[in-house]
């Protein structure tokens, strides 16, 4: 079970993880079409030709696989491509999948070239996996009626569907489910500017006046995610309409980021923890993540999954085979200097 804290994590205004807060605001905030969704160009570009491709074939598009860290647009990806495809959309995700009649039931009312989207993919069970393979293969499905010497094997067929996989962690998928995803496609972080326009467009339909400069703002600290950037435009708009005149400009935004305890770079609380135990407690490291899970009272997935991606993007932290060491980025950071050990690390 993971700890108090740990489940905690996805509450951090920071965090990449989806909230239930967050839902019906990025419904509204969503981009329907791929001319629409801002940054991720080789993605996009990608897509757009198969999307095209398939379309002139009158066929399905081949199944696809997005990857990356949490909040980038893997959910908006895929709601993307039923409606450039103008097919039915399904969304379900792996840990909600228990039984095989819950898969089943899934695929045998699938209509024609529908797509089927399938989050969290890597925890799918591998009983369902093995399920899955000849529909994703052969569009048919193979169900086992019956117990014992009497049981017996009954094919159905499948309308013709595309499959759309969405994961964190690509590393865990099986190499019989990833070999049958004719797409693999990984998303990046964002750019600040890219985040700065995404911003923009979401001021713009919430119906909040933002200049440029405070748009920037957001974006710098917004760690190169867009869900992160949309949850804090959300409460900075909430401080410029009850401590400002009810526009956010650049000191409204910075005066609103720094109450919330988040800093240029991104870091809130927990980050900077994260960074201070490695450079404190473990002279820098190298710290393998399960001692630093076990100094943090943190599960080890969570640093894996919520914490260190970003970090080390941007370069506050490396992680090397013996464990994770803060870079001489981090020092800085905290006007520290490190030691003549670690410096000859860097």
């Amino acid at each position: 079970m993971a700890s108090r804290e740990a489940l905690n994590a996805k509450h951090r205004i920071v965090s990449a993880a989806p909230v239930e807060d967050d839902s019906s605001f990025e419904l509204k905030l969503r981009p329907q079409r791929l001319g629409e969704f801002i940054g991720q160009n080789k993605v996009k570009e990608n897509l757009s030709v198969a999307i095209e491709a398939a379309r002139s074939r009158g066929e399905a598009l081949d199944h696809v696989l997005l990857y990356g860290p949490p909040g980038l647009g893997k959910t908006t990806l895929a709601t993307i491509i039923a409606h450039e495809l103008a097919v039915a959309f399904q969304q379900t995700s792996g840990p909600t999948l228990e039984i095989k009649g819950d898969l089943t039931a899934l695929l045998t009312n699938l209509r024609d070239k529908q797509v089927l989207f399938i989050d969290e993919v890597h925890r799918l069970q591998p009983a369902l996996e093995e399920l899955l393979y000849s529909a994703l293969e052969d569009y048919k499905l193979d169900i086992l009626i019956g117990q014992g010497p009497s049981a017996r094997t009954h094919t159905m067929d499948v309308k013709p569907f595309t499959f759309v996989g969405a994961t964190t962690r690509a590393g865990l998928l099986s190499a019989p489910l990833r070999s049958r995803f004719g797409i693999v496609l990984r998303l990046d972080f964002y750019t600040n500017r890219d985040l700065q326009v995404i911003i923009e467009r979401s001021g713009e339909i919430l119906g909040v006046e933002i200049d440029a400069a405070g748009a920037i703002e957001i974006a710098n600290r917004s760690r190169g995610t867009p869900r992160i950037a949309n949850r804090l435009l959300r409460r900075v708009r909430d401080y410029a309409q009850v401590r400002g005149a009810g526009n956010i400009d650049l000191p409204t935004a910075r005066a609103a980021l720094e109450m919330l305890q988040v800093d240029r770079h991104g870091f809130d609380e927990v980050d900077r923890k994260l960074l201070l135990t490695i450079i404190e407690k473990y002279q820098g490291g190298p710290v393998g993540v399960n001692t630093l899970a076990a100094a943090l009272a943190e599960e080890s997935d969570a640093i894996e999954e919520i914490y260190e991606p970003f970090l080390i993007q941007i370069g506050f932290l490396d992680r090397t085979p013996r464990g994770r060491i803060a870079t001489q980025l981090a020092y800085e950071h905290f006007g520290l200097t490190p030691s003549r050990r670690q410096s000859s690390l860097f």
